[in-house]
């Protein structure tokens, strides 16, 4: 006689034979690069992210087949054993990779839009329309120079967009975005990568805080490399021979992770989560 099996291991098991191919889920060869798989992945999530489609079921479980396809394809161990033998392979530690949908509800919840350096994806408040017209690039951008100020009024839940090009000198130099509003509106400093389809996808984001009479973000960033000092230098060593302890706190310095401040064009914008007026300024 043949073992019980419960409901939910029968459904578990009906998902697992419908399982598709991963690079067919998200529209990809098998030779795709990882900046393509990523690319691919980042407008499928935003087109059937919950936030866009209501109580849709369907929708919702693309968003999960398209996020599971993404956890396989995304690890290089993981691709590769799905390459060699199938979901046999991965299938173990991909169950702890699937995806808890149920606190993405909140309106306007964007998921899977900004990436950590590891490819995790990471949350964020940016109105998922907004992300999606900069990942196909139909948003408008100014350009702006160098230490060139612009006071604007964006509307709710939407962004306004910016570019400066930076030379190679003032790569070295290294600039600072900053945005601030004097009636303390909340808003959102948005840096983003530009790729390779011309499209822009958000890479960093700077929530407005309060600083005196007004509300304000700023991103700086650096041509050179910043180093992080260790103080767990023991203070006792350092009072017996300075000299020792000094060298030995010169060996606590870490280098910080930064990404290289290159030349060439760099795209920002302001997102207000209600009307807001700001002023922007890129300078060095």
């Amino acid at each position: 006689m043949p073992p019980h099996r419960s409901k939910s291991e029968k459904n578990d098991g009906m998902a697992k034979q419908l399982r598709r191919d991963p690079y067919e889920v998200l529209g990809v060869s098998r030779n795709s690069t990882d900046q393509e798989i990523k690319s691919a992945y980042r407008k499928m999530a935003l087109k059937y992210h919950p936030d866009k489609n209501g109580n849709d079921p369907v929708a919702a479980d693309m968003f999960k087949e398209v996020t599971f396809s993404y956890n396989i394809l995304s690890d290089p161990d993981k691709r590769h054993q799905y390459d060699t033998a199938g979901f046999e392979a991965v299938e173990a530690e991909n169950q702890e990779l699937e995806l808890d949908l149920s606190s993405l509800g909140a309106v306007n919840t964007m998921f899977a839009a900004l990436f950590s350096k590891l490819g995790v994806p990471i949350k964020t408040t940016v109105s998922a329309t907004v992300l999606e017209e900069a990942l196909n690039g139909v948003v408008t951008i100014q350009t702006l120079l160098l230490g060139q100020p612009v006071s604007r009024k964006v509307e709710k839940q939407c962004a306004h967009f910016y570019s400066v090009e930076i030379t190679e000198e003032e790569a070295r130099d290294g600039f600072v975005c900053r945005v601030q509003s004097s009636d303390k509106s909340k808003f959102k400093l948005l840096y983003f990568d530009l790729e390779e389809n011309g499209g822009l996808s958000l890479a960093l984001q700077e929530d407005s805080a309060k600083t005196g009479k007004v509300t304000s973000a700023g991103m700086y960033f650096l041509g050179f490399p910043v180093y992080r000092l260790d103080q767990t230098v023991n203070s006792v060593a350092a009072a017996k021979d300075p000299d020792t302890a000094f060298f030995k706190k010169l060996d606590g310095f870490q280098p910080c992770e930064i990404t290289e401040l290159k030349p060439g064009t760099h795209f920002f914008a302001v997102y207000g989560f209600f009307l807001c007026y700001y002023a922007l300024q890129i300078s060095c």
